[in-house]
């Protein structure tokens, strides 16, 4: 075997442990107990766990927790869950994502499809709440104020008493 083989191998196999490693982390800290609402059973926390496995494929995860049939009644029933993990994979994700996008912008290299990359990575920070804040600075001082009131206008009123005329 030639040492371009053998490096090629050795990056495969690291790539793969590295993938196994991040998938057994994300199993354990991504379905840590949280305050729920509902309990879930072991058939839906095994689902959930599988999901996480399977890369978010939920036909393959229901198969694996031991469902069969429509996946989609798994899926609807533990909706919620499914929401706060994608939330949960995100949050885990932005860090990478950051570290691409400076990665990106500070190689002199050319990579292959850069711009997918650089939204994908964008899109990941975005969704996982890190992204540019506007700031506005409103400074305003109140230093006495000026009323302009409208020019009074004279009026002419008439008053007539009502009880002389009666006594006439």
């Amino acid at each position: 075997m030639s040492i371009c083989q053998e490096i090629f191998v050795l990056n495969k196999l690291d790539k793969f442990v590295n993938q196994s490693y991040n998938r057994i982390i994300m199993t354990n800290t991504y379905l840590q107990e949280k305050t729920r609402s509902k309990q879930l059973t072991e058939k839906q926390q095994k689902f959930l766990d599988c999901l996480i496995e399977t890369s978010g494929n939920p036909k393959k995860a229901a198969e694996l927790a031991g469902y069969s049939g429509n996946h989609y009644q798994v899926v609807k029933a533990l909706k919620n869950e499914i929401v706060d993990l994608a939330t949960d994979v995100l949050a885990h994700s932005a860090p990478e994502a950051a570290f691409k996008l400076v990665d990106i912008m500070n190689t002199d290299r050319p990579i292959p499809q850069v711009a997918n990359k650089l939204q994908a990575a964008q899109s990941i920070l975005d969704r996982a709440g890190v992204v540019k804040k506007e700031r506005v600075d409103i400074n305003h001082n109140v230093g006495g104020g000026v009323f302009i009131l409208p020019a009074k206008v004279e009026e002419n009123i008439t008053i007539i008493d009502m009880e002389t005329n009666n006594e006439e």
